[in-house]
């Protein structure tokens, strides 16, 4: 590697630095060979692959590179995934993918945006963070294909259900325009409008009534895809030898937790996630306190909620589900200490910390096999056989 100056700004030669700024239709590329270097910006069509190759050659060429030149690059995680980051790690390129929300911004209340000034601004920080700023952002881990293709069935089942319960509000919403309620909506929701009746004895009219069997109609569609899944789901646990479904088993044999608690806990975090402590366990799914401490103003933030949402979401649920299932647990008494006597914020808020504190617990039982104090086992079997009532 050599040193070129070029008046009063020295670069560094022998690495080649890229920014990309995804777009849906187009990609804006920013290259540099280091600081002081005046940017190379080129826009190309998205997901143009040969297009991709031929611009960092070409910049390669601009910047009097060699064509073997080291390569590292950077983009915003984001709609994208990892992809991208597979293909160019495939070529030989160091790429980092970004936590978008991590990347410093001006405060001023109106400041210009730009494809180009993202991508710009992004390649100061790529050039700062191989100069040695390692907390300049946050870089994202990529799990590999088999692991992220593992968090498709329950993300889906997600969204079924999210669709599903849109479905039964908007049932419910068009019966209260004419003064019905339904209970629930069911297998016999279709002979029940059939009999219903208005404030006047009337029946529904015809329109509305044709209206609401075709809701009808997908909320069954809906219910029979979600119901499929979680048979897929059971037979995966009883039958799967793989190491992910034997973690989800071991999780199931702690009363509190169910199907969707082990089941999210390991394919979306302890199945494929390598952790050296536990702050790194609680920060990586947003449970870390944030303090702000600033001359004489001292406050709590809350928690941080940089990480999965689904788990911190998740964890908040099984937290209430240990308090019940594991109440001679040393996690639930020590709650019982710290936040029973207070009132209804101070129990929200403990549970949040008691949520952190299982998390820890749960990492340290599947790693260390250290079971959590005073927590009692159960059978996993019954819990796959039929939904369980007592877990998250």
């Amino acid at each position: 590697m050599t040193a070129t100056h070029s008046g009063n700004c020295t670069t560094q030669q022998g690495v080649l630095y890229v920014a990309f700024e995804l777009g849906w239709t187009e990609w804006k590329l920013a290259f540099t060979t280091g600081h002081g270097q005046k940017a190379r910006f080129r826009s190309m069509s998205a997901r143009d692959l040969p297009k991709l190759q031929q611009e960092i050659a070409r910049a390669k060429e601009r910047f009097g590179l060699a064509a073997d030149a080291v390569v590292r690059s950077c983009y915003e995680a984001g709609r994208d995934g990892f992809w991208l980051h597979r293909y160019l790690s495939a070529g030989g390129i160091d790429n980092v993918i970004v936590d978008s929300s991590s990347i410093e911004v001006n405060r001023r209340q109106r400041r210009a945006k730009s494809d180009q000034l993202d991508a710009g601004k992004l390649l100061s920080m790529l050039l700062r963070h191989h100069g040695g700023e390692k907390k300049i952002w946050s870089v994202l881990r990529v799990p590999s294909v088999a692991a992220e293709d593992g968090r498709q069935l329950h993300r889906e089942l997600e969204a079924l259900k999210d669709e599903r319960t849109q479905h039964n509000n908007r049932i419910k919403g068009l019966l209260a325009s004419l003064g019905v309620a339904v209970a629930n909506v069911d297998k016999n929701f279709a002979e029940w409008l059939v009999a219903a009746r208005l404030w006047d004895g009337t029946a529904v009219p015809a329109e509305m009534h044709q209206r609401l069997l075709r809701e009808y109609e997908r909320w069954q569609f809906v219910d029979r895809q979600i119901k499929t899944q979680e048979k897929t789901r059971r037979q995966r646990i009883r039958a799967d030898g793989t190491a992910h479904v034997d973690q989800v088993r071991s999780l199931l044999e702690l009363c509190g937790v169910g199907l969707n608690g082990a089941w999210l806990l390991v394919h979306e975090l302890f199945g494929w996630r390598r952790f050296a402590n536990r702050r790194q366990v609680g920060g990586s799914v947003g449970l870390t306190p944030t303090p702000y401490h600033s001359g004489d103003s001292k406050r709590e933030q809350g928690i941080s909620k940089a990480g999965n949402r689904r788990l911190r979401r998740l964890l908040v649920e099984l937290a209430w589900c240990w308090l019940r299932w594991q109440p001679g647990s040393d996690l639930s008494l020590w709650y019982a200490r710290r936040f029973g006597p207070g009132n209804q914020r101070s129990r929200k808020v403990g549970i949040v910390a008691l949520a952190r504190k299982l998390l820890i617990a749960l990492w340290k039982y599947l790693e260390q096999g250290e079971l959590p104090k005073g927590a009692k086992l159960c059978a996993w079997q019954p819990k796959v056989k039929a939904r369980p009532a007592q877990a998250a």
